[in-house]
């Protein structure tokens, strides 16, 4: 098995990133009654440029969709952050509450709301890996 190397502490974007996937089954019709689009735009408006919000590809846990993964800053990661993975996002007040935590700082520099924890999961290593980047 090859490995990646990891990034030193302290190293990588100055403000957490929110990952939001659009693959194939998050962001579409086969998750019904979410509005997907306004997802996007309440997660831009919640942190008010305080983080990076994108839609990406599939992140492969499709089984959780929507997946939105909170990317920690450098600050974040120096202080012990990681990213968080949440699933079942369907919900707009999920998408407020973890607007508002990116916005505040993310992980290792803000408290999560502890409502987050019923959406928190842990991917598997290989999908894991892949948001490494």
């Amino acid at each position: 098995m090859t490995r990646r190397p990891r990034k030193p502490a302290g190293t990588g974007p100055s403000k957490p990133t929110v990952s939001v996937c659009r693959g194939c089954c998050c962001g579409t019709a086969k998750i019904p009654g979410v509005d997907h689009a306004g997802q996007l735009a309440r997660l831009r408006e919640g942190v008010g440029g305080a983080a990076t919000v994108r839609a990406v590809k599939c992140l492969d846990a499709c089984e959780h969709g929507n997946v939105i993964v909170v990317q920690p800053s450098a600050e974040g990661r120096l202080a012990g952050g990681r990213p968080v993975w949440f699933g079942l996002v369907n919900d707009p007040r999920a998408v407020d509450d973890i607007a508002v935590w990116a916005g505040a700082g993310g992980p290792g520099v803000a408290e999560a709301p502890e409502i987050l924890d019923l959406y928190a999961f842990s991917p598997s290593r290989r999908v894991r890996a892949g948001l490494d980047d």
